[in-house]
């Protein structure tokens, strides 16, 4: 069982910067692809980023050149840095585990969730 902990959530203004960490239990967190999706109020969730077992990026267009996924498998954590941030990309966000070498653009084919942390960009 992999237990994801998002954080780093917050308000920020239109154009602003934010880092989103998740941590995970898991040992063995180095073999996992993992993925960041969001899901704004009324919309459904979404695919932001990715990254594989080998450290292969993997972006939705929305957030290409804006966003990078990183890991640090020493400590077990995948990072979501955010920068140029629009009010549109104001949605809760949330870290994802794959039991798999290669990441998904589809939610589905991630195993394990987060709770998710909430960003709002204000205009």
């Amino acid at each position: 069982q992999v237990q994801l902990v998002e954080s780093g959530g917050g308000l920020v203004q239109a154009g602003d910067s934010l880092r989103l960490s998740c941590a995970a239990s898991e040992r063995t967190f180095s073999n996992y692809a993992m993925g960041w999706f969001r899901q704004a109020p009324g919309k459904e969730r979404e695919f932001v980023a990715a990254i594989s077992w080998s450290d292969r990026t993997y972006y939705a267009d929305s957030v290409k050149g804006g966003f990078t996924i990183s890991r640090d498998k020493a400590l077990n954590t995948v990072i979501l840095q955010m920068s140029s941030l629009k009010p549109e990309d104001s949605a809760v966000y949330y870290c994802a585990a794959r039991g798999a070498v290669v990441a998904s653009y589809s939610a589905h084919d991630y195993d394990y969730w987060g709770q998710g942390t909430h960003v709002t960009v204000s205009s």
